[in-house]
């Protein structure tokens, strides 16, 4: 009885010693959200036409990253706003990336569609792109420059078009030279 509690205590501790590395994967655990003025993580995921999209390919443009779920209601109430500033900025180099969280493609799909939204939608099914942003909670959006760099984070549902406007306008008219370029990873 005892050399069997001995054996099941080791092979729990060796279960545990390597269960370290893939733990957060598993569990979905978010690092540390970037700070505002470092790099965007570079990311890629598929749209709801089935193509693969990075941030990089958004690089030069002014980038509203907003991770959301249909299930959200304050993602669903701030949806409105994105798609005004959207419509209205799109020219000048501006662009939202709907980033959702662990839905069925065609859930995803048939929301965008009833509420008629033309901005780009990625999926994220497995959080490894909301866990890199270090997303805990619904909608958090966060606004990229051209160069590649995070300049404001808003955790919560308070996304309005006046405060996308305010946000993104400035950094529509800054000019980028090449050493403010942020190197792709």
């Amino acid at each position: 009885m005892k050399n069997i509690k001995i054996i099941t205590g080791l092979f729990l501790a060796i279960l545990f010693i390597f269960s370290i590395d893939w733990m957060p994967s598993v569990w979905g655990m978010a690092s540390r959200p970037p700070l505002v003025g470092s790099p965007a993580p570079e990311f890629q995921l598929t749209n709801l036409s089935g193509t693969t999209q990075s941030l990089e390919h958004y690089r030069g443009k002014v980038v509203l990253l907003n991770f959301w779920a249909t299930w959200c209601q304050p993602c669903t109430k701030e949806m409105p706003a994105m798609q005004a500033a959207h419509t209205s900025l799109e020219d000048q180099g501006f662009a939202v990336l709907a980033i959702n969280e662990l839905e069925d493609i065609k859930k995803v799909r048939d929301h965008i569609l009833e509420h008629q939204h033309t901005f780009d939608v990625l999926l994220d099914p497995d959080n490894q792109v909301a866990n890199m942003y270090g997303v805990v909670g619904l909608p958090v959006s966060v606004f990229i420059d051209k160069s590649g760099r995070v300049r404001k984070i808003i955790k919560g549902g308070l996304l309005t078009e006046q405060l996308i406007l305010e946000t993104v306008q400035p950094l529509l008219q800054e000019t980028v030279t090449a050493s403010q370029k942020v190197p792709a990873l």
